[in-house]
């Protein structure tokens, strides 16, 4: 078994090797150059040109403080949702330390632009508007503060994403107008021409955004949030943009399955798995492309790191997963990634917020994003995670297509590997079967995990705890 101090030792490795292979993986997909993130968000060289930063974003000052962000009209339903959420954390969270909230509202804490990224991979879901473009920012607390010459900001384990449609109906730019211009970026992209007309960033707009989901470490075992060897909760919530109100309301979250309010009702249960297991949801929830009906879903998510249980465990029984793929047989119909019981309940987990969240994330984050500010750095070091890596090569293929005039694929392999026919770069890499990379141990007789091997002198190892919820290991030498 894997020891809990080698786990945190692969994090190190994984965040130096995320920094040093992923320059090239993440060109043309997403923008996490400092310099470039801090002239987008600060506009220090030509104040005139629009800022990206969320103040100006929000409809507010572009160097708004927190305070000033949280106190807008359209925010105030966020701000008193999360309050609930923190004040009912609190009831139940134990002897857990608890994330700092007057911090995170007060008057020297600014949001900073810590990436920008790219996921018109998600058109299936609203061809019309060709995906997405999500601002990620990261709240620094005393920003910008010094005490004897000593940087003293510091990071809040938090992220807040605003989530653009990459066009709306009235624009004239189109897919394959968008993909080329995010395709043809490359690290010496200048950040002055990216908001400008023609510029991959023209459409980065208030008027585009079309929610706003947030990502809090909500609590956590250990004083120091370094410490990944302790039990970390996030608090997961969504907010959809109210054109008619002007304001941003709590939402469903897409795909993430109320377990409790299904195990409650058996009705609903039974309604849920009819639904589910009907030939056409089946195969898109094997592609990954799913769309569950908000009936069947959460308003938040408390997500537990290390994953210690399966997100959907106890809806479904065995029997049931069988029979459905024995009519697949039947028909000769051919799924992608679920071909036994454990396949379908991996997909079926890693497809909610959730159980994405939980793997092979970075301090709970897939996109941590770069820090400009000038705070201390803390431990992670790298703009992304070892899964937000390896799904780079199925999002450049889509933005290629797009370009092109082709009709995209828009399936994706399960969240702990990458997409095996889209990844020949990848081999032999933390992202796919190196050092450190995701595995299961009975990958010969599972055809869900045929793949989930390990390359050259590299074994399948379990963490002490029994690993994750589908029993898979990590890739170490033996």
């Amino acid at each position: 078994m894997i020891s809990s101090a080698r786990l945190v030792m692969a994090f190190a490795l994984l965040a130096a090797s995320g920094a040093a292979q992923g320059a090239s993986l993440e060109r043309g997909l997403a923008i996490d150059d400092p310099q470039q993130l801090r002239e987008l968000d600060l506009r220090e060289k030509l104040p005139g040109e629009r800022s990206l930063s969320l103040g100006a974003m929000l409809g507010a000052a572009s160097n708004a403080s927190s305070a000033d962000i949280f106190s807008l009209p359209s925010m105030k339903p966020l701000r008193a949702a999360l309050d609930r959420e923190f004040d009912d954390y609190a009831k139940r969270g134990g002897a857990l330390v608890m994330f700092d909230r007057e911090t995170l509202y007060a008057n020297d804490t600014r949001f900073i632009l810590a990436g920008i990224v790219n996921r018109m991979d998600r058109a299936y879901k609203a061809p019309e508007t060709c995906g997405e473009i999500r601002l990620i920012y990261r709240p620094i607390a005393r920003y910008g503060q010094r005490a004897k010459g000593v940087v003293v900001s510091s990071r809040l384990p938090m992220t807040v994403n605003v989530v653009l449609n990459a066009r709306n109906p009235n624009d004239a730019s189109s897919c394959a107008d968008i993909a080329r211009r995010w395709l043809a970026l490359d690290e010496k992209s200048a950040a002055t021409g990216l908001t400008a007309k023609g510029g991959a960033l023209e459409f980065a707009l208030p008027d585009h955004i079309a929610r706003v989901e947030t990502n809090i470490q909500i609590a956590h075992a250990s004083a120091n949030p370094n410490d990944f060897d302790a039990r970390a909760d996030y608090l997961m919530k969504v907010f959809d943009f109210d054109a008619a109100l002007r304001s941003f309301t709590e939402s469903a979250m897409e795909n993430q399955i109320d377990r409790d309010r299904i195990l409650a009702d058996p009705a609903l249960a039974n309604d849920f798995r009819q639904w589910l297991l009907a030939p056409g949801n089946f195969t898109a929830l094997d592609r990954g492309v799913i769309l569950i009906p908000d009936k069947y879903l959460a308003k938040r998510a408390i997500v537990t790191t290390p994953a210690a249980a399966s997100n959907t465990q106890g809806i479904f029984e065995d029997r049931e997963i069988v029979e459905t793929l024995a009519k697949f047989v039947a028909k000769n119909a051919e799924l992608q990634n679920i071909k036994s019981t454990a396949g379908f309940e991996q997909r079926l987990n890693d497809v909610t917020c959730a159980g994405c969240h939980q793997t092979r994330a970075v301090g709970g984050f897939h996109f941590p994003g770069i820090d400009w500010s000038g705070d201390a750095p803390g431990f992670v070091v790298t703009p992304a995670s070892p899964h937000f890596f390896g799904d780079q090569p199925r999002r450049r293929d889509i933005l290629t297509s797009f370009r092109d005039g082709q009709p995209p694929d828009f399936s994706r392999g399960f969240s702990a590997r990458p997409q095996a026919r889209r990844s020949d770069g990848l081999q032999g890499t933390t992202y796919l079967d190196g050092w450190g990379a995701h595995c299961y141990a009975g990958a010969q007789t599972d055809k869900s995990f045929s793949l989930w091997t390990c390359a050259g002198n590299l074994a399948c190892q379990m963490p002490q705890g029994g690993g994750t919820p589908i029993g898979a290991g990590l890739c170490f030498p033996e």
